[in-house]
């Protein structure tokens, strides 16, 4: 045997077994994909953009507003599902699977984080704080300035003149879906059934702060 027809031979091995390797791997692709949903209650709903981590491999993707994904992963892979508010889930693609293809809903289940109460203050301790107080000169210049600024006209005229900008509207918008995903699977509060709201309302009657007053001429 030559050394050109060793050298075939041996190309031609690395080339076999290179396909037969690729060619697993290809075998053993999946397209995972399904629907992440909220399953405390019996309503369910979606969880829209939760991680999806192939666990290990440092690859991944999110579910959509809808609550919807598809990843590529492998068979054997660890899928790990975690969402802020809920608790962290692990699901294994079956190694035995005759399709490349592979749906599942998932349902998260609420999780409830109680963090310990933070108190802000603007000086480093309550000492000087008294301290800066007491040392506080109020001017009555100082006093009628500030009664000024903080008049109801002139705080509702810088209200109705300042116009907001794109990170206020972001903000805006951030907080009405948050107010909805706070509710969401329940009825919202209504002030109709708000004692406070009822006493407020009975009080001002009372007063008569409803009555129309005359114009003084």
């Amino acid at each position: 045997m030559t050394v050109r027809t060793c050298l075939c031979l041996f190309f031609l091995l690395i080339g076999t077994s290179w396909a037969v390797a690729q060619d697993t791997e290809e075998n053993n692709l999946v397209q995972f994909s399904g629907m992440v949903l909220d399953g405390s209650t019996e309503q369910l709903f979606p969880v829209p953009y939760t991680n999806i981590l192939v666990k290990g491999k440092k690859r991944g993707t999110y579910s959509d507003f809808e609550g919807f994904f598809s990843i590529v992963v492998q068979k054997g892979d660890i899928i790990v599902f975690s969402a802020v508010g809920y608790k962290t889930v692990e699901f294994t693609i079956p190694e035995d699977l005759d399709d490349d293809r592979y749906s599942l809903v998932q349902l998260m289940t609420q999780d409830a984080i109680n963090l310990p109460e933070t108190v802000v203050f603007p000086w480093p301790s309550r000492e000087h704080f008294k301290l800066e107080f007491l040392a506080m000169d109020v001017t009555p210049e100082l006093q009628e300035r500030a009664t000024e600024n903080l008049a109801n006209e002139v705080l509702r005229k810088a209200r109705n003149s300042v116009t907001v900008d794109g990170n206020e509207n972001a903000d805006y918008y951030l907080r009405q879906q948050s107010r909805e995903y706070y509710y969401i699977g329940q009825r919202p509060p209504m002030n109709i059934f708000n004692a406070v709201a009822w006493k407020n309302f009975f009080d001002a009657w009372k007063r008569g702060d409803f009555k129309k007053k005359k114009d003084k001429k």
